[in-house]
């Protein structure tokens, strides 16, 4: 009997070689610290979801450079995966956006509330991923089929 991965609550993910089961898991983990940082909990009576990223915000100082650590953890990762330049430019600037207006007081932290770059970069990252492995998994064309324009 084989054990069943672990996923994200977001989306399962499907996968076709043990690379990609481990891109995948990888993927689980940083969706989950996104959460984790931008929509961990519910504001009571309300849609508006915070994480901890807004919370340590609210620590004079400490708590934006604090919040800044787990954003660098997934820009490292997406470089450990091989992103684009491009794409990991644009994470970059989410999470720099995220770091340098939610410094500042009181707005900053409503900004934190709202714009939630870490779940913004995991998701750039997962369409990433699944565009990379959407060809592999079309495989070579049937015989009889007709060709697509």
């Amino acid at each position: 009997m084989t054990a069943t991965p672990r996923h994200a609550p977001f989306q399962t993910p499907t996968c076709t070689r043990p690379a990609d089961a481990d891109v995948m898991a990888e993927l689980a983990r940083l969706e989950r610290l996104a959460f984790r940082m931008d929509s961990l909990f519910r504001v009571p009576q309300t849609d508006i979801r915070v994480g901890l990223d807004a919370l340590l915000g609210l620590i004079p100082g400490i708590g934006d450079a604090a919040s800044a650590l787990p954003s660098i953890h997934i820009l490292y990762r997406a470089h450990r995966m091989q992103v684009p330049r491009g794409l990991l430019a644009r994470m970059a600037l989410n999470a720099g956006l995220d770091w340098l207006l939610g410094s500042i007081p009181i707005l900053g932290d409503l900004f934190d509330i709202g714009f939630k770059a870490n779940l913004r970069n995991v998701a750039l990252l997962r369409r990433h991923v699944e565009r990379r492995a959407a060809p592999e998994r079309q495989g070579p064309p049937r015989s009889g089929a007709a060709p697509s324009d």
